[in-house]
């Protein structure tokens, strides 16, 4: 039962919370943008693929597994007309019991969500700072990401 459940369950989700942090961010440059809380590709007029870092927690309560860190959370980030924008943010699965699970974002998510909002309305950004260090390689099988194609960064295997 729990392999039907995690198969229905929605291999993203949008974090329209975490708006706040974006319009801080953007007030500097001038700039407003409203979260669109409607995904939708077909309406969007560009997007972008993208990682951001986070931590996940697995809520099945029989699993052993206490949550893992990413710093490789692929992201769609879409613009859509009128100033509004949405990021889709893909889940992972426990590599315990294979429960599908959403993340708590960190900063990243607002800085690589404001960098591209920037560019795409003709202003000149430095790039988010990226260490370039990762804790291990990224598990491409229990990304859903990877899983519809989504991820750039899935090059790492078990």
């Amino acid at each position: 039962m729990s392999k039907k459940k995690n198969k229905s369950r929605n291999p993203w989700s949008l974090h329209p919370s975490r708006h706040r942090d974006v319009l801080r961010l953007l007030q500097e440059s001038g700039l407003s943008f409203d979260f669109y809380d409607i995904d939708d590709p077909f309406k969007s007029t560009r997007e972008y693929d993208t990682n951001v870092m986070g931590r996940f927690t697995c809520w099945n309560t029989r699993c052993i597994s206490k949550g893992w860190s990413s710093k490789m959370i692929p992201v769609t980030i879409r613009l859509y007309h009128d100033l509004r924008y949405n990021v889709r943010v893909y889940n992972q699965r426990c590599q315990e019991c294979g429960r599908t699970s959403r993340p708590k974002l960190d900063n990243s998510y607002a800085e690589r969500v404001v960098y591209r909002l920037k560019k795409w309305s003709g202003l000149e950004v430095e790039p988010p700072f990226f260490s370039g260090e990762q804790n291990g390689p990224h598990l491409t099988a229990f990304c859903e990401g990877c899983r519809i194609g989504r991820c750039n960064g899935g090059t790492g295997n078990e």
